[in-house]
């Protein structure tokens, strides 16, 4: 006969008074953790107690029951009860539900503790994520989630937003085939499709961190940092239709804009206005761009306009913003961080006083009918109205001077007379396209690039020869001599006559760059002081101080500096052989020892626009390998070019790593390495392997050709 299963007799419950509950020593929980007794306190006080306590009675000597009650599993629930006690928010004498187990059992209250605590199953993450949202969509607001569960209301949106990934990647990551950071990166955009298809690409690959599923989330959007974004304004541009992606678990910048043509549009529509605005005041032409490179004033006569003095209500306001400025600094000059609301206010007396500054300036009625203005947007998303240009083809007839005959076709001898007329109104653009390159071969560099790398460093060492009085002197001193007792014709880096050599190409952030801004405030400085009549200019000069003097020709001469790189053409008229190429660039590299330049120090760094998608798989490599080691390189050595390009960017960022066209070159000729200061660069010394590989292999690639085959050097 079959042997009669025992049956398992569970402790009974019942409610104990709370006074006849005491603490047991054999609790085995000793360290905090977990929500706070007072968090939990507010929870029973809210929904009352979810788990009962579980309890023994406690014997006396004898081994008689005293009506006591010890607490080995509940402890802290315990604490709570007690604490809300104390408030006087629960009865000394409220019954608690508890479990009693007989005081001669054979389980050791010691077990009972610590079977409570470490049998616990922890909730899963994503079950509360589940959880908030089934509260949110019973109608629980987000608010109202955060103060029953005593957490930030930043942390239920976090919660939320992680629910909504699509639930085909919460599966994965409810079986562990993903990491919560990784989740986190899928939640900058709503759209599933899109999260599934960027999942299915990373899933196999061995390198697919957060915020390589995040940049290929955005890969499509625009920055919300981006100069477009803050011109037009996010609320505009949310008003249009457009949506804007956030990441709530890191510091987004703002989030992206994910409509970049509606972005686009907007901006053009929004610089058509204001270039309307600027037409009505009687210009011939508005000329706008979202970016003008540098130098786009080449060539045209800037008018000399009248600015506007200040009302005695402007300056008592401008004194009033400034002594109030002036009072907030100093009261946190101690401060180790200011509060937000004084740097917000101390930013918007900095935009105020700036303000002031900017004097409108009025021009002659007959100037503004044959002028023009340039209407664009700054670095900082700010519009930028420059007024008073005159193109050679729109100058009026000069007059005869007393005595002369009249040109022949002027028959009537009248006044020429500006013809009003509406302005004309130019949008261009420059968008460029990089040719994908996925050869693997190290190629020489793309001629349009070298020509653009040399244009940075031109106008850097420009900057430092300016800064530099005593090289400038030297450097024209060496031109002079050369060409009085060594009778040698031959054309070096500088253009004894101060030619102003401008750039056949440049880079869109040329304009940007320190070197450039350098340039423009000392030539705008000096500009403000050099008279317009050529007697008078004499007379200027002879009365300046010796300081003056050498830092005014250090400018001047700094203009005639030339280190760009173009391709050898001695037969054009002017044109460059190979042999004056290689003497410039020696030169150059002379000139930048000299001054000490370091295109680092001045702001260049390799960037996707720059440098980085323009040049071979291969190249990218080689660069990321220089600057940030072979492990970085591996990292990204399986990627496509264009992501291999952005996260180059992101490797070489502080890196120090410069192409070979901005570094020093090599005395032999061969890479561009830092040579010693006092090193011979003569005029023999060989292009660089980076112009001459594969037996001076033609550089540019196909569709540069067209464009620079006949650039010549200025």
């Amino acid at each position: 006969m079959a042997t009669a299963v025992q049956k398992i007799t569970l402790s009974s419950s019942r409610d104990i008074p709370f006074n006849k509950l005491v603490l047991s020593q054999a609790n085995v929980r000793r360290v905090k953790a977990g929500v706070s007794i007072e968090d939990l306190a507010a929870s029973i006080a809210r929904r009352g107690l979810i788990q009962s306590l579980h309890v023994r009675p406690v014997l006396d000597v004898d081994g008689q029951e005293t009506a006591m009650f010890e607490v080995p599993a509940g402890g802290r629930r315990y604490r709570a009860l007690e604490l809300l006690v104390k408030q006087k928010r629960l009865a000394k004498t409220a019954p608690v539900p508890c479990v009693v187990s007989r005081a001669d059992s054979d389980i050791l209250i010691d077990e009972l503790s610590l079977a409570e605590n470490i049998e616990r199953a922890p909730l899963h993450p994503l079950d509360q994520f589940r959880a908030f949202q089934a509260m949110r969509e019973k109608g629980m607001t987000e608010e109202a989630i955060a103060a029953a569960f005593f957490v930030p209301v930043q942390v239920v949106k976090q919660r939320l937003r992680l629910a909504s990934v699509s639930p085909t990647l919460l599966d994965v990551y409810a079986d562990d085939g993903m990491t919560l950071e990784q989740l986190m990166a899928f939640t900058v955009t709503d759209d599933h499709a899109r999260q599934e298809q960027v999942w299915e690409n990373v899933r196999n690959s061995w390198s697919k961190e957060p915020y390589q599923i995040k940049r290929m989330l955005t890969e499509t959007t625009v920055r919300a940092s981006d100069k477009r974004a803050v011109f037009v304004g996010l609320d505009v541009y949310e008003a249009a239709g457009g949506c804007v992606l956030r990441d709530l678990f890191q510091d987004d910048d703002g989030g992206w804009l994910q409509d970049p043509a509606l972005l686009d549009r907007l901006v053009s529509e929004k610089l058509k206005a204001a270039a309307e605005e600027v037409a009505g005041e009687g210009w011939k032409w508005i000329e706008v761009a979202v970016n003008f490179p540098y130098g786009h004033d080449h060539g045209l006569r800037e008018l000399a306009g009248v600015t506007v003095d200040m009302t005695d209500e402007e300056r008592a306001t401008r004194e009033a913003l400034r002594d109030e400025y002036d009072r907030l600094e100093s009261k946190y000059a101690e401060a180790d961080e200011l509060p937000d609301e004084i740097d917000q206010r101390l930013g918007e007396f900095e935009q105020a006083l700036d303000a002031f500054e900017q004097r409108p300036v009025l021009y002659d009625p007959a100037d503004i009918a044959i002028g023009g203005a340039f209407v664009s947007i700054d670095g900082e998303g700010s519009l930028v109205v420059d007024r008073g240009y005159v193109r050679p083809e729109d100058e009026l007839p000069v007059e005869p001077k007393s005595g002369e005959a009249p040109a022949a076709d002027d028959s009537a001898g009248d006044p020429v007379v500006p013809t009003a007329q509406r302005a004309v109104i130019t949008i261009g653009g420059q968008p460029t396209e990089t040719e994908e390159d996925e050869d693997d071969g190290v190629k020489p560099l793309p001629e349009r690039l070298v020509i653009e790398l040399t244009a940075h460093r031109t106008l850097a060492l420009r900057d430092a020869v300016a800064q530099n009085p005593h090289v400038a002197m030297t450097m024209l001193l060496h031109k002079l001599v050369s060409e009085t007792f060594l009778h040698n014709s031959t054309p070096g880096c500088l253009h004894a006559n101060v030619r102003h050599v401008f750039f056949p190409a440049q880079a869109d952030d040329l304009k940007d760059s320190l070197s450039a801004k350098n340039v423009t405030e000392r030539q705008e400085a000096w500009k403000q002081d050099i008279p317009a009549d050529d007697d008078a200019l004499w007379n200027w000069l002879t009365t300046l101080d010796d300081a003056s003097r050498m830092a005014l020709l250090a400018h001047c001469v700094s203009y005639g500096v030339n280190a760009l790189y173009e391709r050898p053409n001695p037969y054009s008229g002017n044109g460059v052989s190979e042999h004056g190429l290689n003497v410039r660039l020696a030169q150059a590299d002379r000139l930048a020892r000299a001054t000490g330049l370091d295109m680092v120090e001045v702001g260049w760094r390799p960037t996707f626009g720059n440098y980085l998608n323009r040049v071979s798989k291969a190249r990218i490599l080689e660069a990321v390998r220089e600057g940030a080691g072979e492990r970085a390189a591996q990292l990204i050595d399986h990627l496509k070019k264009g992501d291999m390009a952005k996260e180059a960017e992101r490797l070489l960022a502080d890196t120090g790593w410069l192409p070979e066209p901005l570094r020093l070159i090599d005395l032999d000729g061969g890479q561009a390495v830092e040579t010693p200061a006092d090193a011979d660069t003569g005029a023999d010394a060989a292009l660089p392997d980076f112009l001459t590989e594969d037996g001076g292999e033609e550089t540019s690639l196909e569709d540069e050709d067209d464009e620079l085959a006949a650039v010549a050097a200025e």
